[in-house]
């Protein structure tokens, strides 16, 4: 049974699957998987559906990740198509998670079809597909990590079918990425009277004093096959109305992304420690409340690199950069299981306005994956 990439692509753009709603992804995936003799594991922890599907017991299992969950479409108005039609248009699919990603989803599928036409695969093939990767990601990946580590379900290495190239099929694999780490920081005064400032304890004084000191020097230099690690200052309110309070809160919301110069951890120590010396400067109250999405990470594993690197220069000509760049992913939570690598479509289109994936492209990732799952038959993992 040999199934088409980009009619794959279609039905899974026209399930409105906004995260975390899989809105029949996953059913989908799941029928064409077990006509091909998978065993097929559907995992719902909390409002989440995910699915793990394995052909084969022995080893090397090689896995395919990725997920069905998309953004939403944001301003409906601007679309110049159906964001959930699935319509073709100039030689390209549009709508919806086109790119990101059930175009690679797509080409999982179909790539493991045609490889299964030919003949058997020399171990494991798996997919581990969630509806939480654009939410949260607390009831997706993560959960599925667990359930395997309770079955003794084990990973040889795992290829995420995120969107990782730039402009052109071939520019990029990703072997890393940056960690994330969200921070809150409140700075509580006293409210009053413009008049009468000596009645009152203005926070954003020493909010925006603790702001500066966080961005008068860089956080690092970067490091090999990383970027500097970055701050960005995501949000500064007050929710003051008026012209003639002092207001007795003010918040600011930041993001890093960050190498492995630093760990979750150590990050949000040295956010204390600046907060530390700045309490002193000022009669505020402070809150800070850190998240860490990810930490950072590098796949040193050669043998992995070298398969997936060969078999996208093979197959489009290419030889493509090993990279860390972009933001995070499920590989972040995969990493701790087995090696894992990412190559997908076309990065600039996630997440726009008619969203669309070129025809030729899911067809040529298509055979990318195919010829990676010819590679990993016979690799030692």
């Amino acid at each position: 049974m040999l199934l088409d990439p980009v009619a794959l692509t279609q039905n899974l753009i026209q399930r409105p699957s906004v995260t975390p709603n899989d809105e029949g992804c996953l059913d989908l995936v799941t029928e064409h998987l077990q006509e091909m003799g998978f065993n097929c594991h559907r995992l719902p922890f909390g409002d989440v559906d995910n699915l793990y599907a394995r052909l084969g017991t022995t080893e090397p299992n090689f896995c395919f990740a990725g997920h069905t969950d998309v953004v939403p479409v944001g301003d409906l108005s601007r679309w110049s198509v159906d964001p959930f039609g699935g319509i073709i248009k100039d030689g390209y699919v549009y709508g919806r998670g086109a790119v990101d990603m059930k175009g690679a989803v797509a080409c999982f599928v179909a790539a493991v079809s045609e490889f299964l036409a030919k003949g058997s695969f020399k171990g494991s093939i798996s997919l581990l597909l969630t509806s939480d990767e654009e939410g949260p990601a607390r009831d997706g990946t993560i959960k599925v990590i667990e359930w395997l580590k309770s079955k003794g379900e084990k990973i040889s290495a795992c290829l995420v079918g995120e969107p990782t190239n730039p402009k052109e099929l071939g520019q990029m694999v990703k072997v890393g990425r940056r960690g994330s780490l969200n921070a809150k920081i409140t700075a509580v005064g006293r409210s009053g009277h413009v008049a009468y400032p000596h009645f009152a304890i203005n926070p954003i004084p020493a909010l925006l004093d603790y702001l500066q000191h966080l961005l008068e020097k860089p956080l690092d230099e970067g490091m090999q096959d990383f970027d500097p690690s970055h701050l960005e200052i995501t949000s500064v309110d007050v929710g003051n109305p008026t012209t003639n309070v002092i207001p007795d809160t003010a918040i600011a919301q930041l993001n890093v992304r960050f190498n492995p110069i630093y760990t979750g951890q150590s990050l949000t120590a040295y956010l204390e420690t600046i907060l530390e010396k700045v309490k002193s400067k000022h009669k505020s109250q402070w809150l800070l409340d850190t998240k860490i999405s990810g930490e950072a990470f590098l796949t040193h594993h050669p043998i992995l690199r070298k398969l997936v690197g060969d078999a996208v220069h093979e197959i489009t000509g290419k030889i493509p950069e090993f990279s860390t760049s972009g933001g995070t992913s499920d590989a972040r939570f995969l990493k701790d299981i087995c090696p894992v690598v990412e190559f997908g479509l076309i990065n600039a289109e996630a997440h726009q306005i008619d969203e669309k994936v070129r025809i030729e492209d899911l067809k040529m990732l298509t055979k990318v994956y195919i010829k990676i799952l010819e590679k990993a038959e016979s690799s030692s993992f």
